[in-house]
């Protein structure tokens, strides 16, 4: 369907789209005038150990040269116990009647405390800031006293940060009026596509039961070529979501959406209605043979609602409420991708389009990434786009012993690293595809070169994993020729990087024998947290806390998909999750088994590589909360079912039928004698 036919269809159903969007903005212009503007004020504490714990080790008497990460578990203790019913109920007899919120600084390894006030008096909330900092410190000396710890012992409190001067936090405010708004234009729009579809039913119907008339013979009217009635298909829409993911910085968002307002998400959920529109008008069905994909979304959309429903049930802050809010739209934006490669694309060739568009673009996104390593600096902090603010805290340039780690325009090296980890193996796969032969040997190999380059410069175990899954299931399929043609290309490439970076083999040989030996910081700063995310865990063990509630800025980062999921929507998530994995590893097997030609075979086998990679490194990074990373991995999913139901219709279609009893052969008489 094309962009004029969806025009012509609002503006038939004007008495649904006119209220509709009328009723919306007023409802938006009704909670711009009434709901206040709110003010926050910030403050940070950090926890030091006593003068006579400092004097045992060699700091001169100085408690701030030993405030080491030993206090984190006193830290989290107290934070506990800022936010326990009992310490509301005393700070509101001391005046604070405003939301407040204790928790671990944002991006900090050590013992320090954010405190916030959120209210709408200004002057109002820096008071009660005081208070609330103030009472930080005294709760601490009272759990210290309960067990009978000498003073001189007591771990102290140090303000770092004084309570700042509350600014405005119109965010809040603009989002539910945003809400508001699209809410009442999606309704509009589905419900007049809705009975544009009803109303062709009936036609066809009316059609059906009255005798055809005998018509004149007409000429062909011309019409106009424009934009407008261009025909629009799914691979057009998802080329313009990849432009959109991989060139502007997976790091700018919409203000009013936050992390999740990425504009390719945003047109995700726009092509998701455009599909909805042709569907529901009767112009497109779903591809046969491609369920699977879907069914897998529904399991993941069931666990999604159910730790929805259980965080509205909890006493959850505006905060985690706002984030399962974005999980719910995150999630939309994931069925749009879904949807849109296994229902919307109903030619092969497309589909092969789509991959080779992907593949040039994420080869695009290599190439920024070795400028940034050897210029030692991050090309996406140089563009800037108006409207559009970063949903990344403290985004720069992050360093490995002597190199730089580039992240191109993700948010990240991992996701950099992750993301090109599931591209590689559809790279490699066009590049030994016997029908792209004719091509130039740069133009075939020139991706896999960019793309698998780019990911040991990262210098990180993630990307590392992701080459060596990727070997070992692709390169034992090959015939003799060209594996032992790749295992050379491999051990070559090895000696090519300790030429030309020196030092780079040394440092990611090291991060491997620092993990083995359990000696590396990181490692053990990972493992602390796998015991604290424990307790959030047997709070909701079932549904979770919500999807998109536990956040770094309130709680930690988990730098580990599986247990952010276990902590979000709990052991049915965690089950969604295998699933989603499991299914595009079923893609790959199916499509290689079933596969008629060795193109298809090929394709198979990077479809089974890339949901593989994506299975084990996402015990490595929160994956799917980064946008580039999760659009990747979701595109490639529906794109596998796609693939596996073209493959199978060839499959029935190549399969001669059985012969019917009337066309089997007479018995011959044969003469007696």
């Amino acid at each position: 369907m094309s962009l004029g036919e969806i025009w012509a269809i609002l503006r038939r159903r004007w008495y649904f789209m006119v209220p509709f969007t009328v009723f919306s903005l007023l409802g938006g212009a009704y909670l711009y005038v009434t709901v206040p503007v709110s003010y926050q004020s910030q403050s940070s504490v950090t926890l030091l150990d006593s003068s006579a714990v400092a004097r045992l080790a060699p700091t001169f008497g100085n408690p701030i040269s030993n405030a080491g990460g030993s206090l984190i578990v006193t830290e989290d203790v107290l934070i506990r116990t800022l936010e326990s019913n009992d310490a509301a109920k005393e700070l509101h007899s001391r005046g604070v009647t405003d939301q407040y919120t204790a928790g671990f600084a944002p991006t900090s390894d050590s013992p320090l405390l954010s405190l916030s006030v959120t209210g709408t008096d200004r002057a109002k909330v820096l008071k009660e800031t005081h208070i609330l900092t103030t009472f930080a410190g005294e709760q601490l000396d009272a759990l210290q006293a309960a067990a009978k710890v000498p003073p001189s012992y007591f771990v102290q409190t140090a303000p770092v940060v004084l309570p700042q001067t509350p600014v405005a936090k119109s965010k809040n405010r603009y989002q539910d009026i945003a809400a508001v708004i699209i809410l009442g234009v999606v309704s509009a729009f589905l419900l007049s596509i809705l009975m544009e579809g009803v109303a062709v039913v009936r036609r066809r119907h009316d059609r059906k039961s009255v005798a055809p008339r005998p018509q004149e013979t007409r000429a062909p009217k011309r019409t106009r070529a424009g934009l407008l009635s261009r025909q629009v298909d799914a691979t057009a829409i998802l080329t313009v979501y990849l432009v959109l993911a991989f060139f502007i910085p997976s790091n700018l968002a919409l203000p009013a959406l936050g992390g999740v307002g990425t504009p390719a998400n945003v047109f995700a959920l726009l092509g998701l209605l455009w599909y909805l529109a042709t569907w529901l008008g009767g112009r497109i069905l779903p591809a046969p043979g491609t369920r699977l994909a879907r069914v897998s979304m529904c399991v993941l959309g069931v666990a999604v609602l159910a730790a929805y429903i259980a965080d509205s049930m909890r006493e959850s802050s505006h905060q985690e409420i706002l984030g399962a809010d974005r999980g719910l739209i995150g999630f939309l934006v994931w069925v749009s991708l879904v949807v849109l490669t296994t229902a919307g694309v109903q030619e092969r060739g497309r589909l092969d389009v789509l991959m080779r568009r992907m593949v040039v673009m994420g080869s695009v996104v290599a190439a920024l990434g070795f400028y940034d390593f050897f210029s030692a600096t991050n090309i996406a902090d140089s563009i800037h786009i108006p409207g559009l603010q970063t949903s990344v805290a403290q985004v720069s340039a992050m360093d490995r012993g002597s190199f730089t780690r580039p992240r191109s325009t993700t948010a990240q090296p991992l996701e950099f690293g992750g993301m090109l980890a599931i591209l590689v193996p559809f790279a490699i796969q066009q590049a030994v595809d016997p029908v792209r032969r004719h091509l130039h040997v740069l133009r075939r190999w020139g991706p896999v070169l960019l793309m698998a380059g780019a990911l040991p410069l990262t210098v990180s175990r993630t990307s590392i994993i992701g080459m060596l899954l990727i070997a070992l299931v692709m390169v034992p399929r090959w015939k003799p020729a060209r594996r032992w043609a790749a295992i050379g290309v491999m051990t070559a490439s090895v000696a090519v990087f300790k030429v030309l970076i020196p030092g780079l083999i040394g440092t990611i040989t090291g991060l491997f024998a620092s993990f083995l030996s359990n000696s590396d910081s990181s490692t053990q700063a990972r493992t602390v947290k796998y015991s604290a995310i424990v307790p959030y865990l047997k709070e909701h063990p079932l549904f979770g806390r919500g999807f998109g509630t536990f956040t770094p800025d309130l709680y930690f980062f988990t730098d580990n998909q599986y247990m952010l999921t276990l902590a979000e929507m709990g052991v049915l998530g965690l089950v969604a999750l295998f699933t989603l994995f499991i299914t595009g590893i079923h893609h790959g097997g199916a499509i290689r088994r079933l596969a008629r030609t060795e193109s298809d075979r090929e394709l198979g086998q990077a479809f089974f590589a890339s949901s593989l990679v994506a299975l084990v490194i996402s015990a490595t990074f929160d994956s799917l909360s980064f946008p580039m990373f999760a659009g990747m991995f979701f595109l490639t999913l529906g794109a596998g079912g796609s693939c596996l139901g073209f493959v199978r219709r060839e499959a029935a279609a190549a399969v001669p039928a059985p012969r019917k009893a009337s066309q089997a052969p007479l018995p011959q008489l044969v003469e007696s004698r």
